[in-house]
């Protein structure tokens, strides 16, 4: 099958009423997939409206947002292994050697940057998997790289479950939220799960050296705390913003709930620290036989209420959860548009569902009102057919893209 060859649209404007986001906002502007999910090629290229994608189900339409997802850094909208992305034929086994590849022209802050990711061919199939990332042409030692020039939140089908599901989705759910104003947090986490990992294999093996196991508690520790007061800064600017919110989407209470985050409150860090570090060691032993850290930021919790129906999230009905979920992220784009001069791309995967008329043209409006870029995707295009020329329209089909 033929893919599709770049799209541009005549005649388009600057003017904000087309739903063009301005001179110093982010737009992804063009687009290029090579040997991603379904996508033998394809490229888009569009201006710097919103973007629909419509079609059937499995036609490939969420594969173009996580591509976008990993103009940014981290594992995509699906928290994808680097390996398990690339395209495979039918027949093909699962670990098809392919270096997958996604490159875009964007519009930033700082002006027209190409930006380009995809799987290190050096290291296919080596169990060191990683992805390059280049930044106009040159190779970067550090995905978080990207986090200077984009900024990206998505909501999935996936998240509509967030409040009912475990906690720990709803801590990647606030740490992705805290990486668009603090890229330097991707790091502290990652830095924790090293040393929490190191230490349990420590403790497993029974002959552990007290050294070794102290520096990695005070490791933990020190990460721990400025992972808890990161999360913890970013739920209060969250709650301020939804509770100073009007409109449709429901005003809801944000707080990021847990020991340390307790502790805070009325602790100076450094005593928290500590008393973190003393928790670790003694609890050594307990740790080794049960093979889970007793103490840290896994154990934090996200809460949000509905504050007109004074109701906890998990007991509110699915639509009223969708409505309470797209509040929060136009809160934090509201937040990132008045600290960083743009709001982020809002990659939104099937949004009409559980939405009704009102609230879809609401989440519309906020976006065009925010100036932001909104890459969308449906299943029926008469749900979309209102925003007219304020937005792009691609159809998707059996992986192939075309303008409609």
């Amino acid at each position: 099958m033929e893919p599709s060859s770049g799209f541009s649209q005549d005649g388009a404007t600057n003017d904000a009423t087309q739903g063009k986001v301005s001179e110093n906002a982010m737009a992804v502007t063009q687009v290029t997939l090579s040997d991603f999910r379904s996508y033998p090629f394809q490229r888009l290229e569009t201006d710097t409206r919103s973007v629909v994608f419509t079609g059937p189900n499995g036609a490939g339409k969420t594969n173009l947002l996580e591509a976008l997802s990993f103009l940014v850094p981290g594992r995509g909208l699906r928290r994808s292994k680097v390996q398990d992305i690339s395209r495979r034929s039918p027949g093909e086994p699962e670990d098809t050697r392919r270096p997958w590849g996604v490159a875009a022209v964007a519009q930033t802050p700082e002006g027209t940057t190409e930006l380009g990711t995809g799987r290190d061919p050096g290291n296919l199939g080596n169990g060191r998997e990683r992805r390059l990332v280049k930044v106009n042409g040159e190779t970067v030692k550090s995905q978080s790289v990207l986090a200077e020039h984009l900024s990206m939140v998505w909501l999935t089908p996936q998240m509509d479950r967030l409040f009912i599901d475990g906690a720990s989705a709803r801590r990647r759910f606030l740490d992705r939220l805290v990486y668009g104003f603090d890229p330097a947090h991707s790091g502290r986490l990652s830095a924790w799960d090293k040393a929490a990992r190191s230490r349990l294999k420590l403790l497993k093996e029974g002959q552990a050296d007290g050294d070794w196991l102290s520096a990695l508690e005070t490791t933990m520790a020190e990460k721990a705390i400025a992972i808890a007061a990161a999360r913890r800064q970013m739920a209060e600017r969250l709650d301020a913003a939804c509770q100073d919110a009007d409109g449709l989407f429901p005003k809801a209470s944000v707080e990021i709930v847990g020991r340390m985050e307790e502790m805070l409150n009325s602790q100076p860090a450094l005593a928290v620290e500590e008393q973190l570090r003393t928790a670790l060691n003694v609890s050594r032993r307990q740790d080794g036989e049960t093979g889970s850290t007793s103490e840290g930021p896994q154990k934090s919790d996200l809460k949000v209420v509905h504050l007109t129906k004074k109701v906890e999230a998990e007991q509110c009905s699915t639509g009223e959860q969708k409505a309470l979920l797209i509040a929060i992220v136009l809160a934090d784009a509201r937040l990132r548009a008045a600290e960083r001069g743009a709001p982020p791309i809002l990659l939104l995967d099937e949004i009409a569902a559980h939405l009704d008329g009102q609230r879809r043209e609401a989440l519309f409006g906020e976006i065009f009102s925010l100036g932001a870029q909104a890459w969308v995707t449906g299943t029926d295009h008469a749900v979309f057919s209102s925003l007219g020329d304020k937005v792009r329209f691609f159809s998707v089909d059996n992986g192939t893209v075309r303008p409609q």
